[in-house]
């Protein structure tokens, strides 16, 4: 029993304001976090001189890069390999026909860096 008396005197001694004790509070941004992910964002009108010159702008850009792309093909396609290296290509990396043949014409025929360009 003298035990017991012990350890109500050193709850009493720790407490001693008679106010019960505050739990640790846990973070408390959950609050925060809300605001920011609910933050208004007044409305705008949107002209349409503006959209129609957003509009051009990007059909200029995809008709640019598609006419890249064309040159590009015809110059790849002008590059001279040989079926042997497409063959030897092939078989080494277990790739079909079309993706040998890319890779020499874009490496201008040079196998070394076509299969290089394959293993990285």
């Amino acid at each position: 029993a003298a035990e017991g008396d012990v350890d109500m005197d050193l709850e009493a001694e720790e407490n001693c304001t008679g106010k019960p004790t505050e739990k640790p509070r846990k973070h408390d941004s959950g609050a925060a976090d809300l605001e920011k992910v609910t933050d208004y964002a007044e409305e705008k009108e949107i002209s349409s001189s503006n959209l129609e010159t957003a509009m051009s702008v990007i059909g200029d850009r995809r008709s640019r890069e598609q006419k890249a792309k064309q040159e590009r093909e015809k110059e790849l396609a002008k590059v001279t390999i040989k079926k042997e290296d497409v063959e030897l290509i092939m078989g080494e990396m277990e790739i079909n026909r079309v993706l040998a043949e890319r890779s020499l014409r874009e490496h201008m025929g040079n196998v070394v860096e076509a299969l290089i360009a394959l293993t990285d």
